[in-house]
């Protein structure tokens, strides 16, 4: 990943209480620095075999691209689902205030 970009992660959950929960746990580890909880996603998707839709809440995760693996992980390590839709990606632009701000939330030194 390189250094001083910005990155994006996201990720539905089951519920807000559940997606609260991992966002504030992944603030306290400083691996991201924000996390944007929207309520009342519809989400259809094919599992057992079938198209299948549900309400869930979607989370979007800014950190920095050099700690976006980590905090993929992370993010899988405490997602309540068995096989969560975790995807992260490097933002292709953000303005010099925005890498600024990331830096300081998130952990030093890498």
């Amino acid at each position: 990943m390189s250094e001083g970009g910005a990155a994006l992660v996201w990720s539905p959950f089951a519920s807000q209480e559940e997606a609260a929960a991992v966002a504030r746990q992944l603030l306290e580890e400083r691996l991201v620095a924000c996390a944007n909880i929207l309520p009342h996603v519809l989400s259809i998707f094919r599992y057992d075999g079938k198209v299948q839709t549900a309400g869930e809440v979607g989370v979007l995760f800014k950190t920095e691209a050099r700690l976006l693996d980590r905090a993929t992980a992370r993010l899988a390590e405490l997602h309540p689902y068995a096989t969560p839709a975790i995807a992260g990606w490097e933002a292709a632009s953000a303005p010099p205030a925005t890498r600024e701000w990331l830096a300081q939330l998130v952990e030093e030194g890498g």
